[in-house]
């Protein structure tokens, strides 16, 4: 591309590889881009439903309520003693975070077919502007749970000063997935059939309605291999004051999620020569 009058290229599009194919100063030239696709998902998420962005706030809350039936009324497992429907909702704060960037993510490529095979601009555009979206939906959730914390009279802790980097590892760990999971999705549709039925059991297998206290000391070794685990517990402890939390168990957590979002980061570039030519 060159401009008027300019014999120099404005922009000179070529392979590269190592960290230079990490190009995060190319994302930032087309920001705007990112955020007018980020814009465009939370209106079009919503259209044409009588609640709007009021289910934000209504899914989580029912979500809260069937947990707390479940493990509390009816498995009888701990809550760390809190109520179990605020214990819930905390730990479902921590887990849609994740869920949403990652199902997002994932299907970015795909869901903008026309604009990959037709435009040239940084394809990790796409999967970056779904976790604008989803941090738009946290802080609407999360104003939610400041009316809960009040409803129950629970004050805030010095733990709160973490939430942020226990979202931000979350957002690492689940983009990592979800980039790698959107590169595949272009030449193999299968994966967006395989990710809704997989993503119920990690729910699961993580402590989002009940507490690690209440998983036997056995297996707790081998369960806390899921880095989520840890990330979920940690992350409403620093909501809440309740729970089991030390400065370790975030290292295993932390060094996943950065092992994961390069890994991922890596792999969709590696990809990406091919997204205009197959998808």
């Amino acid at each position: 591309m060159t401009t008027a009058g300019n014999a120099e290229p404005y922009l000179t599009i070529r392979p590269r590889s190592g960290w230079a194919a990490l190009n995060f100063l190319e994302v930032w030239h087309f920001r705007d881009l990112l955020l007018s696709l980020a814009g465009r998902d939370l209106k079009l998420r919503y259209r044409q439903t009588a609640l709007g962005v009021i289910w934000v706030i209504l899914q989580p809350l029912i979500a809260a309520g069937i947990l707390s039936f479940v493990f509390g009324a009816v498995a009888k497992l701990s809550s760390d003693g809190l109520p179990h429907f605020i214990f819930s909702f905390a730990g479902l704060l921590a887990w849609n975070a994740f869920n949403n960037t990652l199902s997002r993510s994932s299907t970015s490529l795909v869901g903008n077919a026309h604009l990959v095979s037709k435009v040239y601009f940084p394809r990790l555009v796409l999967p970056l502007s779904t976790l604008i979206s989803t941090l738009v939906d946290f802080a609407v959730a999360m104003g939610m749970m400041i009316v809960l914390m009040i409803c129950y009279r629970i004050a805030p802790q010095p733990g709160l000063l973490l939430l942020p980097i226990l979202l931000l590892i979350l957002a690492a760990m689940a983009l990592g997935v979800g980039l790698y999971a959107a590169a595949l999705m272009v030449s193999y549709r299968d994966i967006g059939y395989i990710l809704p039925v997989f993503m119920p059991f990690l729910m699961w297998a993580s402590p989002v309605g009940y507490s690690i206290s209440d998983v036997p000391l056995r297996w707790r070794g081998w369960y806390m291999l899921n880095p989520l685990a840890g990330l979920i517990q940690s992350f409403r402890w620093s909501l809440l004051g309740r729970g089991e939390f030390s400065a370790t168990q975030l290292i295993y957590p932390a060094t996943v999620s950065v092992a994961v979002f390069v890994a991922g980061a890596f792999a969709f570039r590696r990809m990406e020569r091919r997204f205009a030519d197959v998808i």
